[in-house]
């Protein structure tokens, strides 16, 4: 007879924030009593397949999300790959009904996996976009994201609801949505005390081409730098590959014990300004160099935000120069954050007898929404 109920944790494959940021949630559904299964695909399922290797995984479809070289062509591109995002969505709710069959699943947890939804259990949606900037779009990326967490038993935001936040506008819009929980940030991290060793560790993330273009620039920026620096390429492999050229330190992937002290020892953090990665320096407190995803508008708009708050600097990737990291000495860095929030709070939709939403169908005139936007998109070159 089943006696612990069983949670499916389905992070997007897109980058590794969204998977590291479901860690936390994981040890604590863990530490709660309930069965996990990890579910997703590519690098997000490999990571937490090495963080977890005693839990049970489930591949889902993919989203086959991939970057252009040229961050002004990126919505271009995204807009061209609604039909395959679409079709993969509809094949992963499919999936989700076979899973829950196959393996009693009790309740999902999504970090934006749009198909994930169900009117068999609960289901939760994790996103820190309630507003998703894409320029003269927003309102319909937007529009078409709320549509979809409105298919979700609830939506849970990871960070604080009052005004002293991190994603600003991007998690908090004038439109309220009743099935929105903000549950606090999520961060795999714990502070502690770290002799410093590392002048700066770059910690790449991101779908390609980008990631590569950047690592590039670094390398080439590095050899400039005076100081140890340490490189860590975002590519999960099977095996930890480390070499050295020179001052600077590289490796393919670090597990999170290793991150954790990588990031406690060095003096300051190049990133991208990936909502994860903001969580995980605002709980360790540190100081950051940020370089944004070209096109991406949500990270230009959070790493300007932190510059207007005098958190940390940034530049564009195209205009990034070794010279800019001595900006970071003027900037106040990230406060630590001591508390952990206890996730367990939230774990009672599992628990409780509620009647769930319809398992409404996803369907909207696709061919209407590639009229109104590519005529956006025509109107603003004009």
């Amino acid at each position: 007879m089943k006696v612990k109920k069983t949670i499916l944790v389905a992070p997007l494959n897109w980058g590794l924030g969204h998977a590291t940021r479901c860690i936390p949630i994981i040890l604590a559904l863990q530490e709660d009593g309930y069965e996990v299964i990890i579910a997703s695909d590519g690098d997000a399922l490999g990571l937490l397949k090495k963080e977890f290797p005693s839990l049970s995984s489930v591949t889902l479809p993919s989203y086959n999300v991939s970057y252009t070289a040229q961050g002004s062509r990126l919505k271009q591109k995204l807009i061209a790959s609604i039909p395959r995002f679409v079709k993969a969505i509809k094949t992963e709710n499919k999936k989700l009904a076979e899973l829950i069959e196959k393996y009693g699943i009790d309740g999902v947890i999504s970090d934006n996996r749009f198909g994930l939804y169900s009117n068999k259990v609960p289901t939760v949606f994790i996103t820190h976009q309630l507003r998703v900037l894409s320029g003269s779009t927003t309102w319909l990326s937007t529009y078409l994201h709320t549509r979809f967490i409105k298919r979700f038993t609830e939506c849970w935001v990871p960070d604080y609801e009052e005004t002293n936040n991190l994603s600003g506008a991007l998690g908090h819009p004038k439109k309220h949505i009743s099935s929105i929980r903000y549950i606090g940030p999520l961060s795999r991290f714990k502070a502690c005390n770290q002799d410093i060793e590392y002048k700066a560790a770059a910690i790449l993330s991101g779908p390609e081409p980008q990631r590569t273009l950047l690592e590039e620039i670094l390398l080439r920026e590095f050899k400039k730098y005076v100081g140890p620096v340490l490189l860590v390429r975002g590519v999960i492999e099977d095996e930890q590959v480390f070499t050295k050229k020179g001052q600077i330190e590289i490796v393919n992937y670090l597990t999170t014990s290793q991150l954790e002290k990588v990031i406690h020892k060095s003096e300051f953090i190049i990133s991208r300004s990936g909502y994860t990665t903001l969580m995980d320096l605002a709980r360790l407190g540190k100081k950051a160099f940020f370089i944004p995803t070209p096109g991406q508008a949500e990270q230009e708009y959070l790493a300007q935000r932190l510059k207007e708050k005098g958190i940390a600097p940034f530049s564009t990737q195209d205009n990034f120069k070794i010279k800019d990291l001595a900006k970071v000495a003027v900037y106040k860095g990230f406060k630590e954050k001591d508390e952990e929030v206890d996730l367990r709070q939230f774990f009672g939709l599992f628990e409780s007898e509620r009647e769930l939403r319809p398992n409404a169908q996803f369907t909207f005139n696709i061919d209407f929404l590639f009229m109104r936007l590519n005529n956006m998109l025509h109107n603003r070159k004009a």
